[in-house]
């Protein structure tokens, strides 16, 4: 295996190439993780092929069969992506505070953590492997408080450390803004650098001062750790809304391409390297209710037509009969 020292990679010093990044998970009607139905090589080569014209940066959630086409779909079509590999989390540890619950027994906390070792030695395996992995992110909102999948700092502390002697590539964690100011500051101390989501329609904002909350919600966390490096890996807005968290009125297309424009000309003015939330709806996610907003944060829709704010730039584009 492939090891390195902290050192290597500076956290004073490490800068990425600027460019357009988004969030990418493939999964289509009828597909799902948890299902373990996974979208083909076919169609992430669609899919691909529909984001090269735009970016430069993927992220990924997970090292299933998914990200394991997806990496190999873009070595063997030659697509020129730099990929931020993801760790699915599960929880190790139960969380009173999730909303819609999250007490595991602790057969259940030995099964997650046995997971989560697995999912490890993955994700070792596909950053060795792939030479289009830039970076791995050692997890997705595991800390914040109403997560499902909570796992305690020392535990993300231990699981850098176990990377760090297994690959090259830079490590990050990927997490809302508000634990970075507070709780995260003993992981940021092992990390090469930060990964901060930040969604103002969740919070209840409008559009009117959605750009300046996301600039707040940035600098809180560059302000709180300075000379590391900070990005985003996680904004954007929904389009549908059944009223769960996010008002109907406050989510719509052009909402969404507004937020949009506006996120990428301060981002790209200030070299802020920023993973749009994401390329294509996923039916697959959150409550069965159509108009629940997990599903609709897509900049496409789940038949890879681009909603108002890619229409632009990819016109009308045929519906996908897959």
């Amino acid at each position: 295996m492939a090891t390195r020292s902290t050192s290597e990679v500076g956290l004073n010093t490490m800068e990425f190439e600027h460019g357009n990044a988004i969030c990418y998970s493939g999964y289509r009607a009828g597909q799902s993780p948890l299902e373990g139905v996974y979208p083909s090589h076919e169609q992430v080569r669609e899919d691909l092929s529909i984001l090269e014209k735009n970016w430069d940066y993927l992220r990924l959630y997970d090292c299933s069969r998914h990200a394991d086409i997806v990496l190999r779909v873009i070595r063997e079509e030659s697509f020129d992506f730099k990929v931020m590999l993801g760790l699915d989390m599960a929880a190790e540890t139960s969380n009173p505070h999730c909303p819609w619950g999250a007490e595991f027994s602790a057969e259940t906390i030995a099964s997650n953590r046995e997971h989560n070792h697995r999912e490890i030695e993955r994700a070792i395996a596909l950053a060795n492997h792939y030479g289009s992995v830039f970076s791995v992110s050692v997890g997705n909102e595991a800390t914040v408080e109403w997560t499902d999948h909570m796992v305690p700092v020392e535990r993300l502390i231990s699981h850098v450390r176990e990377l760090k002697e297994a690959i090259k590539q830079p490590i990050t964690f990927c997490e809302n803004y508000a634990p970075w100011t507070y709780k995260l500051e003993p992981l940021a101390e092992v990390l090469d650098f930060i990964s901060v989501h930040t969604y103002p329609a969740w919070e209840y904002r409008t559009i009117d001062d959605a750009l300046e909350y996301t600039r707040q919600n940035y600098h809180s966390v560059v302000d709180h750790y300075p000379g590391t490096p900070v990005v985003i890996t996680e904004a954007g807005w929904t389009t549908a809304s059944n009223g769960r968290g996010i008002e109907p009125w406050n989510a719509s297309e052009e909402l969404q391409a507004h937020y949009y424009e506006e996120l990428l000309a301060w981002t790209t003015k200030e070299k802020v390297l920023t993973f749009v939330f994401e390329a294509f709806d996923e039916p697959w996610k959150g409550s069965p209710d159509l108009l629940e907003p997990e599903k609709h944060w897509g900049l496409f829709n789940v038949d890879r037509t681009p909603k108002f704010a890619m229409r632009e730039l990819y016109g009308e584009l045929v519906p996908s009969a897959s």
